[in-house]
């Protein structure tokens, strides 16, 4: 974290400073986001209320009243273009190697911000994936909802770079998408969940087991395809 802390400058400000310094609808651009950006990157900080405290000690004058009337004013896409542009010098600085592992994996988090409760969502579904070799992330799948993993069969193959083998657990466990993974020629481990029925198909795919021979107990079994 405190890596991450320090590379803030050099990664964030560069694209905060596009932004507009004066637009005032309540709180101008470049703030705003800086706010946001320091909130979520910054562990340290436990509430809004610790990091106005902060900011109010650094001599920057804005409350939390106000920064909750500007979260109304503004539009999510905003932030969707900054996370994109930064994944962007990400895998610049990081180019792609061969035979890399993917993992995948997704999580719910509530909102809590106004931003999003004015628009009715009270939670939000993310998933991607990271390549071990190179530290750099997928596209993000943001959802409003709780779908099962195994439902954006679609999104996640598109995640999955070409030379890499996309590692996930039992929440996309579905024969049905481990199916379409195999079609699309798409390199996979993918832990089966214990009361899934096993489908042997040698063409496309294999299932694994692993058992301890002196407990006599038979560990999870796993689908993967025929080239991982």
């Amino acid at each position: 974290m405190f890596k991450m802390l320090v590379s803030f400058p050099a990664l964030v400000k560069p694209i905060l400073k596009q932004l507009c310094p004066h637009n005032y609808p309540v709180l101008n651009s470049r703030l705003f986001f800086e706010i946001w950006l320091t909130f979520v990157l910054d562990q340290g900080l436990t509430s809004m209320r610790s990091l106005f405290y902060r900011l109010n000690k650094a001599g920057i004058k804005v409350d939390i009243s106000t920064f909750s009337k500007a979260c109304k004013t503004r539009q999510d896409e905003h932030f969707c273009r900054i996370y994109a542009e930064l994944i962007r010098q990400l895998k610049q600085k990081n180019p792609a190697t061969a035979q890399m592992l993917f993992p995948i994996d997704s999580t719910v988090i509530t909102l809590t911000s106004k931003l999003f409760w004015m628009q009715g969502y009270h939670q939000v579904k993310l998933l991607n994936g990271v390549n071990l070799t190179q530290g750099n992330p997928s596209e993000c799948l943001i959802h409003f909802g709780q779908g099962h993993d195994a439902k954006f069969a679609d999104r996640v193959t598109g995640m999955i770079p070409e030379d890499a083998i996309g590692v996930m657990d039992r929440g996309f466990a579905s024969w049905d998408f481990l199916g379409q993974l195999s079609q699309d020629q798409t390199r996979f481990v993918v832990r089966l969940k214990n009361t899934m029925k096993t489908e042997f198909e040698h063409e496309r795919y294999r299932v694994v087991w692993f058992c301890d021979l002196e407990s006599q107990r038979v560990h999870p079994s796993y689908a993967m395809s025929r080239s991982a």
